[in-house]
């Protein structure tokens, strides 16, 4: 009688004994049994919730979740069993995002827009990515409704607005408590029609287990925001710790969501891009992001090629990207800003006493807007616009505040991998201009001492083609129609997209400076003079923000680039006010947090050479740099403020054509720059870019 009292007593705290007080055990499931599902995932989302750029403000229909919501509404009807999972990356990238979090923040009683529509998208789990951070612990805590545990860091009384989804976070600890900051990972029971051999059909229960991954460098990255708050284990060992007890808890199928690319190199828990060492885990599918490309290869008409990055890898690496698998683990990473959605559909046997995936039977697909024939655009979803009408009329209303100032040029970025510098030199003005004044009115004995070092400052160009044609800079000269009194709030973020970098200034050596370039320079692909196919100059737009250009004023700094020589020997002739910058030779460089504290894997730049950490944005820098220029004579100038090109090509004659990918139709405005090494514009490729012919012998 005691026995039966323990059993009734443990099977009621299970949830197993209803109302009566009568055990109905589940069902068996007969051995043979298949189900087949879809792991549907969106990643990098960035605050693209509309169809819209505010930057130009000028729809796009290029992105947004109004139209990845169509392609997961026909991705839900092509497959009944199904789960919609995020990879993060969601609530920083666009004005709307920045609005919401930093110059307007919403109240604890209000849900963040894209939070808004991803719960009308009725997302099953989401992860973390390195931006989630960039506005700080507290608003993070907020707008999760999750306390962290972490001393000083509280979240507002009450239930705060939400995703209506659970998020996940495996690798990150409160360095107090030592204990996850989220949950590390969660099991989604679901109830999925399944097959038996013998053909009829029946409903099985499974148990999804997901976890989340962020890199490492989130502590580098978004230091003033963390740093002896928490902690961050490596991808591999967090996952090591977390499979067999999701397996022990009943997990079925475990998904590892990583905010990470694919880099099979040796693995160190230091890897930005470790999501190829979690297939040796135990994991039986891999959702990934960070890198905002296609994996595997797009399977529309006329899909693009292979990013470099991917074709490159050797064969012993054992990846895929032509059918998704990385391992022998079905993977995918559906691009970003909602462009996209990853599809993978598993077939799992029901045989010896669990379920086993049939790989032989999984297919995987990165699923883009013109899926259907390779030339039509999905359309928007009818029920997302309404939902964020208000915020997305805000965004709009605060991108058209005037900043005081107009120019007389059109700061651009569509050829600054041939040497314009438009749409740099200003954000490089504007971050020498304040290290400078920084130094000067510093009473600290050590920056006082810096004060004859030349200040130099680098900055790349953001927005240049990384998301597609559409994602270019281009701030139009004087006033305009939509921007009648000149430059706007907008402005300064289209020159500057990253509004989380904070100003930051590093003290280096000439062959820091030298290594700096050539770390710059591995975005040319090499060029062979005597090769008469065509040869892409730019192969990848992947990495377009660590390219950085530097510059000095009255254009002291001069270098040039060799794409014909390999990667680490192609800076040349690199001089400063007319004299070679020897290895001893001392700069001041004006930078941002991420680049400062190693972002980038520039030799040397690990955070140890900072000397200057300011609480101001970069962004907020240009801003009031723009405002002061304003002030001063009204305008910025093409003469002043964007012409000064510190580095070009050494010349080379060529057998055969080379190309730039950038914007179609904008041949006149690099004719009208001076860029005479672009001297034709050529047909689309297979993602809409226009392939320009470069003359490297101009």
């Amino acid at each position: 009688m005691k026995t039966n009292l323990v059993m009734l007593a443990a099977l009621t705290a299970a949830g197993l004994v209803g109302c009566g007080g009568d055990y109905t055990p589940p069902p068996a499931i007969a051995e043979g049994t298949t189900v087949t599902l879809a792991l549907m995932e969106t990643t990098d989302i960035h605050a693209n919730v509309m169809s819209y750029n505010y930057y130009s403000l000028a729809e796009d229909t290029s992105l947004g979740l109004e139209r990845t919501s169509t392609l997961v509404s026909a991705a839900r009807a092509e497959n009944p069993n199904n789960v919609l999972l995020d990879d993060g990356d969601v609530i920083q990238g666009t004005l709307l995002g920045d609005l919401q979090a930093v110059t307007k923040p919403i109240a604890c009683t209000d849900t963040m827009a894209v939070h808004k529509v991803m719960n009308a998208m009725k997302y099953d789990g989401g992860g973390f990515g390195n931006h989630e951070f960039n506005y700080g612990l507290p608003l993070l805590s907020q707008i999760t409704n999750t306390d962290f545990g972490i001393p000083g860091v509280s979240k507002p009384a009450g239930a705060c607005g939400a995703p209506a989804f659970p998020l996940v976070l495996t690798n990150v600890t409160g360095v107090a408590s030592n204990k996850p900051i989220v949950q590390p990972y969660t099991l989604l029971p679901r109830t999925f029609s399944a097959t038996k051999l013998d053909g009829t059909k029946v409903d099985v229960k499974l148990n999804i287990g997901i976890m989340s991954f962020v890199p490492p460098q989130i502590l580098d990255w978004d230091q003033k925001n963390l740093a002896g708050k928490v902690a961050v284990t490596g991808v591999q060992e967090a996952a090591k710790q977390y499979v067999p007890e999701m397996r022990a808890k009943g997990a079925d199928l475990v998904v590892a969501l990583s905010h990470g690319g694919l880099d099979p190199s040796a693995y160190s828990p230091k890897m930005e891009n470790g999501s190829y060492h979690l297939t040796s885990t135990g994991i039986d599918a891999l959702l990934i992001g960070h890198s905002h490309l296609i994996f595997p290869k797009g399977k529309e008409t006329g899909a693009a090629a292979l990013d470099p990055s991917f074709a490159a890898f050797p064969a012993s690496a054992k990846i895929d990207a032509v059918n998704g698998f990385v391992n022998g683990v079905p993977t995918v990473m559906a691009q970003s800003w909602g462009r996209r959605l990853g599809i993978i559909k598993l077939t799992l046997v029901f045989t010896g006493g669990k379920w086993v995936v049939q790989q032989d039977k999984t297919s995987v697909e990165s699923r883009g807007f013109k899926y259907t024939d390779g030339a039509t655009i999905v359309k928007a979803d009818p029920a997302i616009a309404p939902i964020v009408a208000t915020e997305h009329a805000a965004t709009i209303a605060y991108a058209r505040q005037p900043l005081g100032v107009s120019t007389d040029f059109e700061m651009s970025a569509y050829f600054s991998l041939v040497g314009d510098v438009s749409a740099i030199q200003l954000v490089n003005q504007a971050q020498l201009d304040y290290v400078k004044k920084f130094i000067a009115a510093s009473t600290d004995a050590t920056l006082a001492s810096y004060k004859n070092i030349p200040v130099i400052s680098c900055s790349a160009p953001f927005k240049a083609g990384r998301n597609g044609p559409s994602d270019f800079t281009d701030v139009a000269p004087g006033a305009s129609a939509a921007a009648p009194v000149g430059l706007q709030v907008r402005n300064p973020g289209d020159l500057y997209l990253y509004s989380n970098n904070n100003l930051q200034a590093v003290k280096i050596k000439g062959s820091d400076l030298k290594a700096w370039l050539e770390t710059a320079a591995k975005q040319f692909g090499q060029i062979d003079p005597t090769k008469t196919t065509e040869q892409d100059l730019v192969p990848s737009y992947g990495t377009i923000y660590n390219y950085d250009v530097f510059y000095a004023e009255n254009n002291a700094l001069t270098y040039q680039i060799d794409v014909t020589k390999p990667v680490g020997s192609r800076i040349v002739n690199l001089s400063y006010l007319g004299k070679a910058v020897a290895d001893g030779d001392d700069f001041i460089v004006a930078t941002n947090d991420y680049r400062a504290g190693g972002g980038g894997a520039v030799p040397g730049i690990d955070g140890s050479k900072t000397i200057i950490k300011s609480p101001d944005a970069n962004q907020t820098v240009v801003s009031n740099y723009l405002t002061a220029q304003g002030a001063a004579s009204g305008k910025v100038t093409l003469a002043g403020n964007g012409s000064a090109r510190s580095w070009s090509f050494v010349k080379v004659a060529t057998a055969g054509p080379v190309i730039l990918r950038s914007a179609p139709g904008h041949l006149a405005l690099a004719k009208s720059s001076g860029i005479s090494a672009v001297t034709a514009e050529g047909a689309l490729d297979a993602s809409g870019f226009a392939k320009y012919s470069v003359d490297l012998s101009k």
